[in-house]
């Protein structure tokens, strides 16, 4: 088999491990939904006075940039995790297969799982609550997508190293994002936030990821702005997962 074969049926592996994850599943498929429909639920879908826009054009950015962390950094974490315990990262290291097609194939299914959550999300947010992306702005909302998923995909396999067994693989990676996303534009926005909440937005990912997002829906931006240097910020924060993946990560069980 090629490695462009060894690639796809890695990818597919980790599709069917998606699958047979409850946590993850839950993480990646249901929680987003769920934020989605109860925040749009409290605070209604009227129109914001001062920018034009409903207020779900709010919160589907928000909710999109959780939807993508959870497909790649606790998606990644989780299953990593379950296999690593189980043995079977063990067993796949004393194959001839490559450790960069693992990793590829990682990466390559947790672009399937944006793709998939991106259209979920976007859709419900058009046909539920009105909310639209700008035509123009669509190259930059792929390249936010695949930076953003290739980013958080290296701090999933990053955060792996920290992780000592499976069942607490959901409570480290949720220690690491519920707390970031009340200061990350992600449930509410950051505006008129305390100095020292915003500061530490802007330190992390989350919230370049969120912001980045929000400017492709109309009507917050005039034009189709790039937004390069939150981009930039998250390829340091994906070389940084790299480099620690590199360094500490784990074929064999911890226990």
């Amino acid at each position: 088999m090629t490695r462009l074969g060894q690639l796809r049926s890695e990818a597919r592996f980790n599709l069917l491990g998606f699958r047979r994850s409850p946590a993850a599943t839950f993480f990646t498929v249901v929680l987003p939904i769920i934020f989605l429909v109860i925040f749009t639920s409290i605070f209604g879908n009227e129109i914001i006075s001062s920018t034009g826009a409903r207020v779900a054009t709010v919160y589907v950015p928000g909710i999109l940039a959780l939807a993508l962390v959870s497909a790649n950094f606790m998606n990644a974490a989780i299953v990593t995790v379950i296999r690593r315990e189980s043995g079977v990262l063990k067993a796949m290291r004393a194959t001839p297969l490559p450790p960069w097609v693992y990793v590829g194939g990682q990466v390559a299914a947790s672009l399937v799982l944006t793709a998939i959550m991106t259209a979920l999300v976007i859709g419900i947010g058009w046909l539920g609550y009105s909310v639209e992306v700008q035509p123009g702005a669509v190259p930059s909302l792929l390249i936010t997508l695949g930076v953003g998923a290739a980013a958080f995909s290296a701090l999933g396999l990053a955060i792996t190293c920290v992780c000592p067994s499976e069942q607490a693989a959901p409570a480290i990676t949720n220690m690491c994002v519920l707390p970031l996303y009340f200061v990350s534009d992600v449930f509410i926005p950051s505006e008129g936030a305390p100095r020292w909440m915003t500061l530490i937005g802007d330190v992390f990912p989350i919230k370049h990821l969120a912001v980045a997002l929000g400017r492709t829906f109309v009507p917050f931006s005039e034009g189709v702005p790039l937004p390069a240097w939150r981009w930039a910020i998250l390829g340091a924060w994906g070389v940084f997962g790299v480099l620690v993946t590199v360094r500490f990560f784990r074929w064999t069980p911890r226990n």
